[in-house]
């Protein structure tokens, strides 16, 4: 069995790689990377199973949240995976990689987008630095077309400026970890640096080379790749890094005249292999070596101020703009900025095989009883949506409360059939849950027969929050408001077509309550899920959809949906100017929708009541509760009972509006309600 997890693919700067929401991966680091290692396949030099590239510069990956750190927006962590074996190295940085994350983070709803530009900080956790990143955004979207042409990669596209703020010293606390600027080591002066990237800077002719070869021919130099590597050893334990035989810092940088002087040329390693271009803070560590006195790199003596120099690479140049002040032996690096572009390849879900949860060596000793403590969420929607959103928030908390692993597994299909019946056949012993919703357990067993009863097939465990719906349209393509869309649909029905997540789920109810209320036809893009629908409502595919406010928020926020209306009894406090479909005449369109666990029919009260204690506990907790807000949902905890009469009340009301309004046919309607 494999878990989906939700992922973007991005094109960053000459860098590639999966981008994930720290929420979307497992708790607890181990797992967190056992995860990084099965999405990019880096067991196999080749990396066939995972979609990295068999580099390490397509090895790498973008986790990305909500900034804890005062004045920062979000926090990046960069983690850079084996080719061929095992490994998350998270103590390096990748500016590359950080020239996706603002726009990511602003396209997932972190970060709202302003008409033109959007400024973002972002705190890298690796080095504890801050970085002022500019996206453009125009007409309050990420936009990655343009004119801006960066060396190493075809095409072109639009700029994104990162200004590294204070890189210099972030892993090390020193520029100069060893006290000096220039070391002797094995009879070679060396510079060992701490700017942006821990890097040992060693001049290429004093290795018998001239800094001007390809890749390639520098990475068939045996003899120069381990002398490069003896250097670096001795290298990171003068810097204070200890042990790096293992690491991928300090990277070793060979460095040669440039063509101008206010170029320097350099040949940066992977360690063990030669970057086919060049590294964005290799670059930044580069060009301070280069800016400032006394180095192996230095270049011509300047004053303080803003200086543009140039870092030549195998593949072109980088440009990078360096503020220096003091003077001499006392001067210093203020800033650091340079310009990269990215581009979103692909989102979707990233399949994770099972076995690489698993060590190979521990796999025979491991006891039956531990094998199988894992619990397991399954989540009826697809990755990404609203619904898989919330469940990953709770997996996250509730795993250290239960002293046991929880995963989500995600089981789109059938309107939520597939996922419900799953959970409703599985052994009863506390291990395998539903989350469940007014989808699976009242608004589709009230449209249509199932192979799955929401009442007596299932335990209820407990409420885990509620949303209203919200009637949204995309801004351009879409309706100015709700009187000028129904005008235009009776003046040509079917003009708009709304999109559904499926028949029997909220949005497809109350789109149907909508269009009967308001005397009105649209068309139906019916989608496995909620995110989809939402994706393609927000690409302009679809016009119209009524998803929850937990899922639209964070579309919403960043321009790239209009909320026309709350599809509820009152107005929401997130969106105090969006008026009720009844205050705006459309009235008997109310669809509030709730989440809960459910267990199998079955399950002891005993695990009930322990599993109950542990979700009411993490629904209290402040940060879940701002999560669940922040998207304009609400947690709400309560008892086994509150969830199962929420449930009964809802289906017995689903269902009587199903026949009053003949939204199935008749032998349908008759069916339910027997």
């Amino acid at each position: 069995m494999s878990q989906s997890i939700p992922c973007v693919l991005m094109r960053a700067g000459t860098s590639r790689g999966p981008f994930f929401l720290r929420e979307w991966l497992p708790q607890g680091d181990e797992a967190r990377d056992q995860a990084l290692i099965g999405a990019i396949g880096a067991s196999d030099p080749l990396q066939l199973d995972g979609v990295g590239g068999g580099s390490t510069l397509n090895s790498k990956v973008a986790i990305v949240s909500r900034s804890s750190q005062p004045g920062c927006d979000i926090d990046y962590l960069f983690a850079q995976v084996g080719v061929g074996h095992r490994s998350v190295d998270t103590r390096p940085n990748c500016g590359n990689m950080l020239s996706g994350v603002a726009p990511f983070a602003i396209e997932q709803g972190l970060i709202p987008a302003t008409n033109g530009t959007t400024s973002v900080r972002v705190y890298n956790v690796n080095t504890r630095s801050r970085i002022d990143v500019t996206v453009q955004t125009p007409g309050g979207r990420v936009s990655y077309e343009g004119d801006m042409r960066i060396d190493g990669v075809a095409g072109t596209a639009a700029p994104i400026l990162l200004n590294f703020l204070d890189a210099w010293g972030a892993v090390t606390g020193k520029v100069f970890p060893t006290g000096k600027r220039i070391d002797m080591i094995d009879g070679v002066e060396i510079t060992c640096i701490d700017a942006a990237m821990p890097l040992m800077i060693v001049r290429a002719a004093d290795l018998g080379v001239t800094g001007q070869e390809k890749p390639a021919a520098l990475d068939a130099n045996t003899a120069l790749l381990e002398r490069l590597e003896r250097l670096r050893l001795e290298a990171g334990r003068r810097m204070g890094l200890g042990d790096v035989s293992d690491s991928v810092i300090p990277k070793p940088v060979l460095v040669s005249s440039g063509t101008t002087p206010n170029s320097v040329t350099s040949r940066y390693f992977t360690p063990r292999k030669c970057h086919a271009s060049h590294a964005v803070t290799g670059a930044i560590g580069v060009a301070s070596a280069f800016a400032l006195p006394g180095t192996v790199a230095s270049g011509l003596a300047r004053e303080p101020g803003r200086h543009s120099l140039v870092v030549l690479h195998p593949a072109g140049q980088i440009d990078v703009e360096v503020e220096l002040s003091g003077l001499a032996g006392a001067a210093t690096v203020e800033r650091a900025a340079l310009v990269r572009t990215a581009r979103k390849i692909m989102q979707g879900e990233l399949h994770l095989p099972n076995y690489v949860f698993s060590r190979p060596e521990a796999r025979d000793a491991e006891s039956p009883r531990v094998a199988h403590k894992v619990l397991t969420i399954i989540v009826p929607t697809r990755a990404g949506g609203g619904n898989d959103t919330m469940a990953r928030i709770i997996a996250a908390r509730l795993g250290p409360l239960l002293g046991q692993e929880v995963l989500v597994d995600n089981r789109a299909g059938a309107n939520g059939a597939i996922a419900s019946e799953y959970v409703a056949n599985s052994a009863p012993d506390g291990l395998t849950l539903l989350f469940g919703y007014v989808g699976t357990h009242a608004m589709s067993p009230a449209l249509q027969s199932l192979g799955y009863d929401p009442v007596s097939d299932f335990e209820p465990v407990g409420l885990v929050g509620s949303s209203s719906t919200l009637m949204v349209t995309h801004p351009e393509q879409g309706a100015l408001d709700v009187h000028a869309l129904i005008a235009r649909l009776k003046d040509a029905p079917g003009c708009f077509s709304y999109a559904s997540a499926g028949d029997g789920t909220p949005p497809h109810f109350a789109a149907e309550l909508f269009q009967l209320s308001s005397g009105t036809s649209m068309a139906s893009a019916t989608y496995e899920g909620a995110a989809p629908a939402i994706a393609d409502t927000v690409s302009g595919r679809a016009q119209i959809m009524f998803p929850s406010v937990f899922t639209a928020y964070p579309f919403i926020r960043a321009g790239q949906l209009r909320a026309l209306a709350v599809a509820g009894p009152k107005r929401l406090k997130a969106l105090p100017a969006v008026a009720t479909l009844a205050e705006l005449g459309v009235a008997g369109v109310d669809v509030v929708q709730w989440y809960g666990l459910f267990a199998p029919a079955g399950t002891p009260a005993a695990a009930i009541d322990r599993l109950n204690r542990a979700l009411n506990e993490v629904l209290a907790d402040p940060g879940v509760i701002e999560r669940f807000e922040s998207h304009g949902a609400r947690a709400e905890p309560g008892s086994a009972d509150a969830l199962a009469r929420r449930m009964q009340s809802d289906l017995a009301r689903w269902r009587q509006v199903v026949n009053e309004a003949e939204l199935a046919p008749r032998e349908l309607r008759q069916t339910v309600l027997d």
